[in-house]
């Protein structure tokens, strides 16, 4: 039977303790059952379970220890482990693993409380905490721009929907996001990510800009807006909106291309997405002129939407073929992922509609950006108060990660 034993170590980080603890160690065979540090502002804190023959005088191994460290400066605490926590602990391995991430202009202590608070509540134990975005200046801790802290936690919460739906009410209150998904392989392997693209990679909806150049945009935009709530049949508002359109000059398609702009982040997710080996796509309700424009602005792998029919120069107000609705969105995420030889949990789909929902929830990962109240309660996870490459936070990669790729 050995002696398990756990050591506490603590000071300002320097080279060597990690060698020096452990070269300690191996003179009596100990065997390392669990090792954990972490630095904050060159202050170390290591951890190290350890398991002690029985035949060895751990009052000798501590002694050495501390007079290792005493040279460093560097302080240690020693705490006996009874055989039964040991195995209550080795037990709880099996036990589910979640992610909650938190995202926010700027991150205060009421937040970490609320959110911290919430999950204790719901019987989930935080493991770590890792602060996921770059460090600041002390004069731009009180200013608005990112930041994201990722909490591990053990264990299932007992009502799952509860949960998200607190949570949900949580962002809402305090004009954060806060993300809950599993930790699973998947969330490490994901390869493919389809994007809505009008109000999603880009701050408009094209077929408003067109009917303003028609002099129908009121009429176009109540119509929708509507659509986009849920509140009518995607592809009926579509043939609506369309038919208002009928006369328009082609011409007008560049000019409404030239002024869309891209919402915050898109450019720097998706050439970050493509440095890290991800496949891109559009799936959209819109028009094929303006993905294509996108496409040869932000480089995407794949293009779907919708072609506007023309005639001696004026779109006739129909398409060609059939229109691309929620449901055919979907179906084109299915496409993508077989030819990609992916499982559905390793698609990520992006969208602020109701036309995005039936995609959004057969993804491995759904995020609603910047959408609609129906939508945001719907899909797995929303993100409403940072860019688009805020989605780099919810996949695990930090500031520091992405800087590395230059």
């Amino acid at each position: 039977m050995k002696n398990i034993l756990l050591i506490n170590v603590f000071g300002e980080d320097r080279p060597g303790v990690t060698s020096a603890i452990t070269e300690v160690l191996s003179r009596y065979d100990i065997s390392l059952l669990d090792i954990g540090q972490a630095v904050i502002h060159d202050q170390l804190s290591l951890a190290i379970l350890a398991a002690v023959p029985s035949q060895v005088n751990i009052d000798l191994v501590t002694d050495e220890v501390k007079s290792c460290l005493l040279i460093m400066d560097i302080r240690v605490k020693f705490l006996p482990i009874s055989n039964q926590a040991y195995q209550n602990w080795v037990e709880q391995q099996g036990k589910p693993r979640h992610m909650v991430t938190l995202l926010a202009r700027k991150i205060d202590a009421i937040h970490l409380a609320l959110v911290t608070t919430l999950c204790a509540n719901t019987g989930l134990n935080i493991d770590k905490i890792v602060r996921l975005s770059g460090r600041m200046q002390l004069d731009d801790s009180d200013k608005l721009g990112r930041a994201c802290v990722e909490f591990s936690v053990r264990g299932e919460a007992q009502d799952p929907r509860a949960f998200r739906n607190s949570l949900l009410e949580l962002a809402s209150q305090h004009n954060i996001d806060i993300a809950y998904q599993e930790d699973n392989i998947y969330r490490r392997s994901r390869q493919l990510v389809v994007f809505d693209m009008d109000s999603t990679l880009i701050d408009a909806e094209v077929i408003d800009e067109l009917a303003k150049e028609a002099g129908v945009g009121d009429q176009v935009a109540a119509i929708t807006e509507a659509a986009m709530q849920g509140k009518l049949d995607f592809k009926q508002s579509f043939r609506q909106r369309l038919e208002l359109l009928e006369g328009l000059s082609v011409d007008v398609l560049q000019k409404v291309a030239q002024r869309l702009q891209l919402n915050e982040g898109a450019e720097h997710l998706i050439k970050t997405l493509k440095q890290l080996g991800y496949k891109t796509a559009i799936v959209s309700g819109g028009f094929t002129y303006f993905a294509e424009h996108l496409q040869s602005i932000l480089g995407v792998d794949y293009i779907y939407a919708n072609e506007l029919d023309t005639e001696n120069g004026l779109v006739t107000g129909k398409v060609v073929g059939d229109v691309i609705d929620g449901q055919r969105k979907a179906d084109l995420l299915r496409e993508l992922a077989q030819r990609e030889g992916l499982a559905l949990e390793q698609v990520i789909a992006v969208g602020d509609g109701a036309n995005d929902l039936p995609m959004l929830n057969i993804a491995g990962l759904g995020i609603a950006y910047q959408a609609k109240p129906l939508v945001k309660a719907s899909a797995k996870q929303s993100i409403s108060n940072l860019g688009l490459d805020g989605i780099l936070y919810l996949l695990g990669y930090s500031d520091k990660d992405i800087q590395a790729l230059g």
